[in-house]
């Protein structure tokens, strides 16, 4: 199977030059060049995509490892990654892979090409789609890197998928422009998104991204328009987004554009790459944080990365009953009949 596939979302400029319209960056690539994700190239005037069906990452998970609480508790899913990404984050923990092409100054101011190495397998969405049935996967993921800049490949398994009864996932930092949102919304479940911080600042110097409204929109629209089940991660980083300001902004975001029974998940943040001296982040604050989501009216906020912490089960909003336990991967439904918490009669969004 051919790897380079023309693409999807672009425009032929004067010049031999195209313009990308698969992310916010909307990259003006130069002939013989590739955009911001370093997989997707201009030759001659023409846009394709190198990574079409390039696996550098291929498990089967429990959907809890997405991290997805209220969709499908307790399922498995086939779970692929490739290569790219269309930010640069500098604590990334999949950073051999999502960074294709790094620039000088990070990690020990190497310069890697991912692409010209062999670090992949080549699977087909026919194949794919196979491996999820033959497993007893319930559903397939696309992880580990940003699926978005994959998007050709995730869309014809999407398709796929959905006419094989699987359901289908992005683990994505909702870096997507609205016309690849779109392409995509009939064919994709849930969303699984990360909303980083809540500053243009914050996000400029992690992701080097400016116009971190775009994800904000993205997410909305992944909701509003094509009525994803929509999680939200926010990986808390000390001294960096563990101010009082972006919590309660980034809650009160989710709670007014989204609405409160939207899974918040508050995770640990473990010290790596360029942000390797800082120190794992206090449980406390992740408690703080918790708190400062549910005073916001949040219905449903979980503490991750502190496997046995109290934080990551499901409780019922109305009688605080304990409907979900979950001690590091393994979920067990202690109080649930259907969407309904069994003690009171509250309904629990949860999709099974």
């Amino acid at each position: 199977m051919d790897t380079k596939r023309e693409a999807m979302f672009y425009e032929k400029l004067d010049g031999m030059k195209v313009k990308c319209g698969l992310c916010p960056r909307r990259c003006t690539i130069m002939p013989d060049k590739s955009g911001y994700c370093g997989v997707r190239k201009n030759e001659n005037g023409v846009l394709y995509t190198l990574i079409y069906g390039k696996v550098s990452s291929v498990n089967l998970d429990p959907i809890e490892k997405k991290p997805l609480f209220h969709f499908h508790p307790g399922s498995m899913c086939l779970s692929l990654g490739t290569l790219g990404c269309n930010m640069r984050c500098i604590h990334c923990q999949n950073w051999e892979i999502a960074h294709v092409v790094l620039v000088e100054g990070l990690h020990e101011k190497k310069v890697y090409n991912l692409l010209t190495e062999d670090r992949t397998e080549v699977i087909s969405p026919e194949k794919a789609i196979e491996m999820a049935l033959e497993s007893g996967a319930e559903g397939i993921a696309w992880t580990y890197n940003e699926p978005t800049i994959w998007f050709e490949y995730t869309y014809d398994c999407a398709k796929l998928a959905k006419a094989n009864g699987l359901y289908t996932v992005y683990v994505t930092n909702g870096y997507i422009t609205p016309e690849a949102l779109d392409t995509i919304g009939p064919y994709l479940d849930a969303f699984r998104v990360d909303i980083k911080g809540f500053t243009k600042d914050f996000y400029q110097k992690l992701a080097k991204v400016s116009n971190f409204e775009t994800i904000l929109e993205a997410t909305k629209r992944a909701k509003d328009k094509w009525n994803m089940h929509v999680e939200v991660i926010t990986l808390i980083i000390p001294g960096w987004n563990d101010d009082e300001k972006q919590l309660k902004e980034i809650a009160g975001w989710i709670k007014n554009n989204l609405s409160d029974q939207t899974p918040w998940h508050v995770t640990r943040f473990v010290p790596y790459l360029d942000l390797k001296d800082l120190h794992v982040t206090p449980v406390e604050t992740l408690e703080k944080a918790r708190k400062i989501g549910l005073d916001a009216g949040l219905k449903y906020v979980y503490i991750g990365n502190v496997p046995g912490n109290t934080g990551e089960n499901t409780y019922c909003p109305k009688c605080k009953h304990l409907l979900i336990e979950r001690i590091g991967y393994e979920t067990g439904v202690k109080g649930l009949n259907k969407n309904q918490c069994d003690f009171c009669g509250e309904n629990i969004p949860i999709v099974l």
